[in-house]
């Protein structure tokens, strides 16, 4: 039983100005698993006063000294992988390939990055007579949530560290093992005093507290485009800058060639993985009404290869984080079926063989139109829907007519075509045939949020940009 009772502030580890806690539920057993301290408006007013202070030294520093904070993380991540990877099979169901596999190596994956990226950033450039100079935005407010719990810390925390920023984070109160770990690594690599701080707690109070506070200039938060509505509104009154990146409902089209089933096999497995709870998952498959029967053969065929169980064994997916996330997608599976679309896969309830946990059964729907319920909403869940298309015009309509626009996918032998489609489906991130690159930016069009993460991108919106007009001009 895990117990972290109290928050990092101003570099030491203090008491909450409360006495009051969360409980941490696994999502594989259903009993509590750990306990932590749930923080008050309190807890962030000395939290945010600590990265106020910390500011005007850390801001001053050279890109020397940052990477070198850097480069001491990277090396106190490293010896705490393992321990990262035990708490997220524990705290939000991941198996342990995945926790010890791609959750972990995508947070070591962002540092290096922004290593990488920090190197040989432009903060000044001359243009005329002027300085255009790039300083970091101040004190940031970085509210992070459960489904990619380290990848998402790393990705905020990182680049407002290598620009010169001060920070507060409060991680998502379902799974806040990982943030105390990833505190503890900070700690021991020697972040200054204050530079970094932690604060636990839910939304509608730490989350809330933190995003309306007078002394944070800039707050990135990625979660729900629901949350995200209530934190911009917020935000408002203090005009300060936020960073969103919130839901999707992304398209995965693939093209009508040789590799057609082995692409609808892998657009498959790579929307069930984590169960389903990635914000950029490819959750609509679109192919062609010619190949339908075919797409529903190779996706039955690939469904019933993905296995459903304990994370602490060698199962492809675990459960889902909660009760609540749950019934949920219950609800939804059941909305599909209501609606008339064709159950190719999985359904209703738990696998027979998993009375306990909240396990759902890798679901796929065939026959899909874009008007359905189970096309429009995120499920966040292990579900895929498969909907047909006349032709690639009509392939991209149907991308396109969404309320989201995080994420795209295209699929397909002719790279030519494939481009050609993934210039045209409006989304911050399109990968072409399972393409990945950290420096890429990541981040989304309409509901989908706003700014940018990953590599250098994720530097800009933790910067504000001067323009020092006849810096060079003769004085005379």
């Amino acid at each position: 039983m895990r117990e972290y009772l109290k928050f990092y502030i101003g570099g030491q580890w203090v008491d909450p100005a409360e006495s009051s806690t969360l409980e941490v539920v696994n999502p594989a057993t259903e009993k509590v698993c750990g306990t932590v301290a749930s923080g008050s408006p309190a807890d962030v007013d000395r939290a945010v006063a600590a990265a106020r202070d910390a500011f005007s030294s850390w801001s001053a520093t050279s890109r020397e000294e940052r990477l070198t904070i850097l480069r001491n993380i990277l090396t106190e991540y490293q010896n705490r992988m393992g321990d990262l990877a035990a708490a997220l099979t524990e705290e939000m169901g991941a198996p342990n390939a995945l926790a010890n596999g791609f959750q972990v190596n995508l947070g070591a994956g962002h540092l290096t990055t922004a290593i990488d990226a920090l190197e040989n950033f432009v903060f000044e450039e001359q243009q005329g007579d002027s300085l255009i100079v790039k300083e970091p935005i101040g004190v940031c407010g970085l509210i992070t949530p459960w489904n990619w719990p380290i990848s998402l810390i790393a990705v905020k925390v990182f680049p407002a560290l290598a620009t010169g920023c001060t920070m507060v984070l409060k991680p998502s109160e379902k799974s806040p093992f990982t943030g105390q770990i990833f505190t503890e690594i900070l700690d021991a690599a020697g972040v200054p005093a204050g530079v970094f701080n932690l604060v636990q707690g839910d939304g509608p109070t730490v989350g809330a507290a933190l995003s309306a506070h007078p002394g944070v200039d800039m707050i990135s938060f990625t979660g729900s485009t629901r949350a995200g509505i209530d934190i911009a509104t917020n935000a408002a009154p203090g005009v300060k800058r936020v960073s969103q990146e919130l839901g999707g409902k992304s398209p995965n089209i693939i093209l009508d060639d040789g590799d057609f089933a082995e692409n609808v096999a892998k657009g498959v497995a790579t929307m069930m993985m984590n169960s389903g709870q990635t914000c950029s998952a490819p959750s609509r498959m679109l192919v062609p009404n010619s190949r339908m029967a075919e797409a529903i053969s190779a996706a039955q065929e690939a469904a019933s290869q993905v296995t459903v169980g304990d994370p602490g064994g060698d199962s492809a997916i675990g459960p889902v984080v909660s009760e609540a996330q749950f019934e949920k997608i219950q609800s939804l599976i059941d909305k599909g079926i209501g609606e008339g679309a064709t159950l190719v896969a999985g359904g209703l309830g738990r696998p027979d063989d998993l009375p306990t946990g909240y396990y759902v059964r890798p679901t796929v729907f065939a026959d899909v139109t874009n008007n359905m319920t189970i096309a429009r909403e995120e499920i966040f869940g292990p579900v895929l829907t498969i909907l047909g298309y006349d032709n690639i015009d009509d392939a991209i309509d149907i991308a396109n007519d969404t309320e989201y626009g995080l994420a795209g996918f295209v699929a397909g032998a002719d790279l030519e075509q494939a481009r050609a489609v993934a210039r045209r489906i409006r989304a911050g991130s399109v990968a072409i045939n399972d393409g990945f690159d950290f420096a890429a930016p990541f981040g989304g069009y309409k509901k989908s949020g706003n700014g940018r993460e990953w590599g250098g991108f994720g530097f800009h919106d933790y910067l504000e940009i001067k323009g020092m007009l006849g810096y060079t001009a003769d004085a005379s």
